[in-house]
């Protein structure tokens, strides 16, 4: 008798497969966080990873337990450093008006950089004119 001839079979085996995939998710976010957490030294480190290697559930279990609040802080912290430093990028792009650019286009103009027609272009542009 197989474990697919009954359905309390084929639950538990999605039972176990979820639970092991979910442990893996898990043991890895610990394993990043060991390395993310700037206060743990090198030897600090190093016993947790031992730890994980011989007892890995207690391991993660414990780890969560003890430094679940830091780990909470470093993973909030590093979700929100590339969306602040890609605000921060961005931030002169997206604030141009269209008055700006035709007063830089009519500067380039004046100084004999772009003609005339060349003017009337990227004023077009910059007022959203196809034509």
């Amino acid at each position: 008798m197989s474990i697919w001839d009954s359905f309390w079979g084929i639950f538990w085996f999605f039972f176990w497969a979820f639970a092991v995939v979910a442990y893996l998710f898990a043991l890895f976010a610990v394993v990043v966080d060991i390395f993310r957490d700037r206060t743990l030294n090198g030897w600090g480190k190093a016993l947790w990873l031992i730890f994980m290697f011989f007892v890995p559930f207690l391991a993660v279990l414990i780890y969560v337990i003890a430094r679940g609040q830091g780990m909470a802080e470093r993973s909030a912290r590093e979700a929100y450093e590339p969306s602040a430093s890609n605000d921060d990028y961005s931030r002169p792009v997206a604030t141009a008006s269209p008055a700006a650019d035709i007063a830089q286009a009519k500067q380039l103009l004046d100084s004999g950089v772009i003609t005339a027609g060349e003017f009337d272009a990227l004023k077009n542009k910059a007022l959203g004119n196809k034509f």
